[in-house]
């Protein structure tokens, strides 16, 4: 298992290095949450450990950039931050799992086992709506078994929105989950992918909730 470390305290940081070594773990160890954003974007990793307290920037704007940069790798916060506020954030904000210090090691370890094993079944794992079939692992879309062709930006939300089929989400929560654009968005993106999809899926594939925003409908029509 290759597992980015991110943590400050060079005690603890190498005292959970080679913890992770002995569990067979290929281990990188960065200190910064600049070095964090740096090296995910530089590499594939199974598995992250992340430590709040940073010195440069603040674990949790680590883990909203890793998730608005669309990195899925599952991510384990460590930290010292024992508020319920603050794990309520973490989890919001992405992480898969939240641990407070001082922790067991025995059960870090099965953690970020149970997190990688969830992560591998996820991967593979084939999402079905009515006739339409979403799979993961190679980004295959298929209606009544023929396949579909659908741009990056289409295909990502459909998947969110198969993910969750009973949630609605707003404009403003596609946006910032799914590309991460600020600025530059134009007002209508959203609408745009959904007229898309509409037109290759069924006009009753995505159904807007008025004054709300979209939730997954029915494919078939």
């Amino acid at each position: 298992m290759k597992t980015l470390l991110v943590e400050d305290d060079p005690l603890l940081g190498q005292g959970i290095a080679d913890a992770l070594d002995h569990h067979n773990h290929v281990v990188e160890w960065v200190r910064t949450g600049k070095e964090a954003l740096s090296f995910v974007t530089a590499s594939q990793y199974d598995v992250i450990v992340l430590d709040l307290g940073l010195p440069d920037i603040d674990g949790l704007n680590v883990l909203k950039q890793f998730r608005n940069s669309k990195i899925t790798t599952p991510v384990l916060i460590l930290t010292a931050r024992n508020a319920s506020g603050e794990k309520v954030l973490g989890l919001d904000y992405g992480a898969d799992d939240y641990m407070i210090k001082p922790f067991d090691l025995p059960e870090l370890m099965a953690r970020l086992r149970a997190l990688q094993r969830r992560d591998s079944l996820q991967k593979t794992q084939i999402i079905s709506h009515t006739d339409i079939e979403l799979n993961p692992a190679n980004n295959s879309v298929l209606k009544s078994g023929v396949p579909i062709d659908l741009s990056r930006h289409e295909y990502d939300l459909l998947q969110h929105l198969m993910n969750r089929p009973e949630q609605v989400f707003s404009r403003e929560i596609l946006v910032d989950k799914l590309y991460n654009w600020d600025n530059d968005v134009s007002s209508n993106t959203i609408e745009v992918y959904v007229h898309h999809l509409r037109k290759k899926l069924g006009k009753n594939i995505i159904k807007t909730v008025r004054g709300i925003g979209y939730r997954l409908g029915d494919a078939t029509v």
